[in-house]
């Protein structure tokens, strides 16, 4: 055999695997000391941020961390898994510039390989302190991420511009908090003992957690207004004017206050802020904290009363957090700090409950009608009744979509199922109330279960942790039913039937019209948007278009997907008005042809559908005058005047 044949020969032979490399795993070596429930031994950590330059949107952070005598290594943790986000959302990123010093010398620092939340230092013997300098990068625009300062307002959140020791719980460390503003800014936050200086602010030593719990809004327009029982509504707006409420719009939320502390029988706060901007600037945020809360709404939403009722639930449903979420608390959702993972199964009991008592205190203190919040029950119910994912994913199972992709969009929504713990956990709830009303002949009903379950331990602002059995044994404690049963047909077995049993008990139905419900056309007007989810299956921008398609629509069905566009309507020039016209026409078997852009290309697509156009509406049931069990539900629980 040639040379040449021999190389092609055992060229084409079979490898031989014992010849193959085969390297062993590195083994992974923790190095970052898991959290005991002991003080740091170093005394309070100083931590001053320079929030002046709006310019640049950046915070300048200087923080001091005094240390226990004969301390050589110090790690220190920047927080990953946030509170309220249920998820590893801690913007690591945008700390940058970090220089670490000991005593006033440089030390040099690592990130951990593995957990890169970690920063370790080396210290040199008989080291006293060790100071932290960095800058935290506020994004410029939303594109970069959240923007949380604007040339009239800072959102400052001090976990996103702040580091901690490992080793320790969160509630066993002290800080001393101190800001300076833009001049003749003014500030707002659950934190106490507030001193004032020029533009410098600063607050008495609290424990971390507290202190991560408890943010700043602070502005250049400010007015707040005391709402009773130890609330205040703090707002902070792109312009001054936007700051004219009227006397009866601050009255509502002063019913919030009142309608919510009858719900609950109780209050977990010494006292509440809430923390309103009035901004398109700001990027938005409903976030939910034990003494106060982040909120924001349309710059006009107080000149605009009318126009903007449909959003009004944030502060109610953000409010609500202080009991359910903050105080009792899912037990895998409490962290002893911010680097162990939080277990998310249990959000339709912290998310979903919150979501009902955010609708429910909207209408009961007015500043929600009950049609707006029958409409947005409907639209809920709408949604649910057609929604192809509910075939094979659970609720229950919707609840870690926050920590397997925070906010992150889907190509199809319908289908893969987002963060629906919220709505149809709300559905579910009302249900329930239902089912009690129904089994106590109307003498009892959610109230009671949120008055022991929620309410339980007037004036504690700790957290209360719970698992699902003391969900169940707190209902039964109420009305004795099967609700393990309930709860684990409703919440955790896919493929269920449309979640529209607690309207039906509540003596409604869910009916469809050929126009939007109250709710669904402020919504879309808002967005500048037509949803034309329930006829041809899309939802589409002013400029037609596509931005979601649902699974077996008819439009998914004829090949119209995200981002394409519609161009023409039977060969008119595309408008809202004219696809609604045409597909109205459609019913009485009038053509249906939509000219689509997609990229490049141009597709004439005709589509078979003549169900018309269709919105969801709750349509009342009961026979009679007399209120049905959702108007009850709905109804002001506070005296008012003239009625008994």
């Amino acid at each position: 055999m040639s040379a040449l044949a021999a190389v092609l020969a055992l060229a084409g032979a079979a490898p031989s695997l014992a010849a193959n490399s085969a390297p062993q795993a590195v083994p992974i070596v923790a190095t970052v000391p898991a959290p005991v429930d002991t003080p740091w031994p170093g005394g309070a950590i100083t931590l001053d941020i320079d929030a002046s330059d709006t310019a640049r949107s950046v915070f300048r952070v200087t923080e001091t961390i005094p240390l226990a005598p004969g301390t050589r290594r110090l790690t220190l943790l920047y927080p990953q898994w946030l509170p309220g986000n249920h998820a590893p959302t801690g913007p690591v990123t945008q700390l940058v510039d970090l220089k670490f010093e000991a005593d006033g010398k440089p030390v040099k620092w690592s990130r951990d390989p593995v957990e890169l939340f970690a920063f370790h230092l080396d210290l040199p013997e008989g080291a006293r302190q060790v100071t932290a300098r960095f800058i935290h990068t506020a994004p410029l625009q939303e594109s970069e991420g959240r923007v949380t300062m604007t040339a009239a307002i800072i959102n400052l959140q001090w976990e996103k511009m702040s580091l901690y020791p490992a080793g320790h719980y969160v509630r066993q460390l002290r800080y001393r908090p101190s800001v300076t503003l833009p001049e003749g800014w003014s500030a707002a936050t659950a934190l106490d003992g507030v001193n004032q200086a020029g533009s410098r602010w600063s607050w008495g030593e609290v424990t971390y957690d507290t202190l991560v719990d408890s943010p700043i809004f602070a502005g250049k327009n400010f007015r707040k207004w005391d709402l009773g029982h130890g609330v205040t509504l703090n707002v902070v707006a792109d312009k001054a004017e936007q700051l004219g409420a009227t006397g009866e719009q601050i009255a509502a939320h002063g019913a919030l206050v009142e309608e919510a502390l009858i719900a609950f029988g109780s209050r977990h706060f010494d006292h509440y802020e809430l923390l309103l901007a009035l901004s398109d600037k700001l990027s938005g945020i409903g976030l939910e904290h034990h003494r106060s809360s982040e909120n924001q709404l349309d710059p006009r939403a107080f000149l605009d009363w009318d126009k903007n009722e449909y959003e009004r639930d944030l502060l109610p449903h953000e409010f609500s957090h202080s009991w359910s979420g903050k105080f009792r608390r899912p037990a895998r959702l409490w962290t002893p700090d911010y680097r162990q993972p939080m277990q998310d199964d249990l959000l339709w009991a912290y998310e979903g409950q919150d979501e009902f008592w955010g609708l429910v205190l909207s209408a009961r203190s007015g500043l929600q009608s009950k049609d707006m919040v029958l409409g947005q029950l409907a639209s809920s119910a709408g949604k649910y009744s057609n929604q192809a994912g509910r075939r094979w994913r659970s609720i229950e199972d919707t609840g870690f979509d926050p920590a397997m992709g925070y906010h992150k969009p889907k190509p199809w929504a319908s289908l893969a199922r987002g963060t629906d713990y919220y709505s149809e956990g709300a559905l579910v709830w009302l249900e329930a109330d239902q089912v009690i009303c129904a089994g106590t002949a109307g003498r009892r009903s959610i109230d009671d279960f949120a008055q022991r379950f929620l309410g339980a331990r007037d004036g504690d602002w700790g957290e209360m942790t719970f698992e699902m059995k003391d969900v169940v044994a707190a209902l039964n404690s109420v009305y004795s039913h099967d609700w393990d049963l309930f709860l684990r047909t409703r919440l955790m077995t896919p493929g269920q039937p449309a979640p529209v049993r607690g309207i039906e008990l509540g003596g409604y139905r869910l009916v469809w019209k050929d126009a939007p419900n109250p709710y669904d056309a402020a919504r879309m007007a808002a967005g500048r948007s037509l949803a034309l989810d329930y006829s041809l299956g899309f939802t589409l921008d002013k400029d037609g278009r596509v931005s979601a398609t649902l699974w077996d629509s008819p439009g998914f069905n004829a090949g119209i997907v995200t981002g394409a566009r519609i161009v023409a309507v039977n060969g008119a020039a595309y408008s809202a008005d004219e696809i609604k016209a045409a597909i109205a026409a459609a019913a009485g078997g009038a053509p249906l042809e939509l000219l689509v852009q997609r990229g490049d290309r141009f597709t004439t697509v005709a589509i078979d559908y003549r169900g018309g156009l269709r919105w969801p509406w709750l349509e009342r049931a009961a026979p009679g005058t007399a209120p049905a069990g959702l108007d009850l539900l709905l109804a002001p629980r506070r005296p008012l005047p003239g009625r008994k």
